[in-house]
């Protein structure tokens, strides 16, 4: 395996394609890349940390006889209530069971039963149709990917670089600004790919890795690329919560399976709704939170004792593992959890073919919003939206490459100048992030109203204004295309903060943006308020910088 970290330079292009993010939606774009084309794989992080690795439950699609694409459908449409695009929900279940052999071509080894595919039921599905490698499904899909994508010709991958900006000339994306290691620099490419991931890390309990801080949002906002239905986010109803111990998921297989929720009294805080332990996520939350309020505690009970002893050890070795690192046995005790952010519905606006509204710019996987999920995602079918729309790389347009007059200069090289005392310190950068992160949670949370979002939303925005005029984020923003930038260790890790809190205010003020334009209550997004879903709002909303928040109709 070729190692992703290197001394060497990265060539300023220009590249064919250069992919944002290798989880499983940037590792499948790779793969499906024409081999022919020249293509660039950046990843903000060293360590092997994303989204798509932590994900245990599973991928929906439909394998057994019993079942059938249209049953898949109607259930992804009742749970995206009524926003889901019905073009976009008829591609996807038909792609999934090809990709599902596109992936044991690759080396994949799902669980089987007998000579067959194993398949779990999870919430508001109607058949047993979740694939799955024990627990532990988004790992083995990436280290099955990682293999392939190390093997193919033309691809030079790269950890430790930062994407700060998004290049466009002429209304066309056609390169990326990046921080790699100390030096800051432009690389041109004839089509950008992001696959950087959600958001759920804007949320101070979420399921998800600090890098999932909606970053690739950001840049294409910027950058001129429509973000749509931003007001929908699921959270998870049973992450664990323990003191000192991080929101790990507890699958909903756990739930499918026979698992139980429980009060403080030992009753059913789910038993009025439908399909209880195995309703959709959202009402599930919600029921969470009202029973916690209620009983004046944080937290409800998972109990998996109903589940064979036998069962758990076999399909649930992580969830196991994990909890006994923190000193509890589940299979002798009740697992106390909690909601938590998990999973973001909108994201950068795509077409069918996963291209954005800004030409030469791409998005696939949780940074993107395809119309598949509407207001809610139905379980499992995230990891395979990553790689039924990664499969349309393989027919990517690229236009020939357009001419640039900055990459005529001859490039330069300088040393940043900004003194130490022009920088807020780390101490500060760090507890604002951590601010934030509480105020997204209290206020646009499982539950939200008016007067929280707008204070809180007043007040990112004068924070932002601060930020943006920071020296070092004005540095970033109007740098020179010929031009490289050499940072002290210092100022590097200054400005490394800086763009967080930069990136995670523009998101967090779009989010609340979205949250406050929609009023009614749907799906992933709960107003106290406005508690009824009315017809009127059945659009999905749509921001774009400069033009502010407007609507488009739902595709039959």
């Amino acid at each position: 395996m070729r190692s992703p970290i290197s001394s060497v330079s990265i060539s300023k292009g220009p590249w064919d394609v250069v992919v944002i993010g290798a989880g499983a939606a940037g590792l499948m774009s790779c793969l499906e890349l024409p081999s022919k084309l020249k293509v660039l794989l950046l990843n903000r992080n060293i360590s092997r940390h994303s989204s798509s690795r932590w994900a245990q439950g599973g991928m929906a699609a439909v394998t057994n006889l019993g079942d059938s694409l249209d049953s898949h459908a109607e259930d992804t449409l009742n749970a995206g209530a009524g926003l889901c695009d019905g073009d976009a929900v008829r591609m996807f279940v038909e792609e999934a069971p090809k990709s599902i052999k596109r992936l044991e071509q690759i080396g994949m080894e799902f669980d089987r039963k007998g000579d067959q595919l194993a398949t779990t039921l999870e919430a508001a599905h109607s058949y047993r149709r979740v694939l799955h490698v024990q627990d532990r499904t988004g790992r083995a899909l990436v280290d099955a990917l990682e293999d392939q994508v190390e093997q193919r010709p033309n691809l030079l991958h790269r950890q430790g670089v930062r994407v700060t900006q998004l290049w466009v000339e002429s209304n066309r994306c056609v390169g990326v600004q990046v921080l790699d290691g100390a030096y800051l620099y432009w690389i041109s490419a004839r089509a950008v790919v992001l696959a950087s991931g959600g958001g759920g890390h804007l949320f101070a309990n979420t399921t998800n890795p600090a890098q999932a801080c909606g970053e690739g949002l950001a840049l294409a906002w910027r950058a001129g690329a429509v973000v749509e239905d931003l007001e929908f986010v699921q959270f998870h109803p049973t992450a664990l919560h323990l003191d000192q111990a991080p929101c790990f998921l507890l699958s909903e297989a756990l739930r499918g399976e026979g698992a139980l929720l429980l009060d403080k009294y030992g009753n059913s805080p789910v038993s009025h709704l439908q399909g209880a332990e195995l309703a959709t996520r959202d009402k599930v939350s919600r029921a969470l939170v009202e029973a916690m309020k209620r009983q004046r505690i944080d937290y409800m009970n998972l109990d998996i004792q109903p589940i064979p002893a036998e069962q758990i050890e076999s399909h649930f070795p992580t969830m196991l593992r994990r909890c006994r690192e923190f000193g509890l046995d589940p299979q002798k005790n009740l697992i106390p959890v909690a909601p938590a952010a998990h999973y973001w519905m909108g994201g950068v606006a795509t077409n069918l073919k996963a291209e954005t509204t800004l030409k030469g710019l791409f998005a696939v996987g949780e940074i993107a919003c395809t119309g598949l999920h509407g207001a809610n995602r139905l379980a499992s079918n995230s990891l395979m939206e990553c790689l039924v729309f990664a499969r349309k790389m393989a027919n990517i347009e690229l236009t020939d490459n357009v001419v640039i007059k900055s990459l005529l200069n001859p490039i330069t090289s300088e040393k940043c100048q900004i003194r130490p005392y022009e920088i807020f310190s780390e101490d500060y950068l760090i507890n604002s992030i951590s601010d934030l992160r509480k105020l997204i949670w209290r206020e646009a949370g499982v539950t939200r109203n008016y007067s929280g979002m707008q204070d809180s939303l007043i007040g990112i925005l004068k924070e932002l204004e601060i930020f943006t005029n920071q020296p070092l984020i004005n540095l970033v923003n109007h740098h020179s295309k010929d031009l490289i930038i050499h940072f002290d260790e210092i100022q590097l890790r200054n400005l490394n903060l800086l763009l967080d809190c930069n990136h995670r205010l523009i998101t967090s003020s779009l989010l609340l943006k979205a949250c406050l334009f929609r009023r009614e209550s749907r799906g992933g997004h709960f107003r106290t308020d406005f508690p009824a879903s009315v017809p009127f709002w059945e659009y999905h909303s749509r921001q774009k910088l400069g033009k502010g928040i407007f609507t488009r109709p739902v595709n039959p």
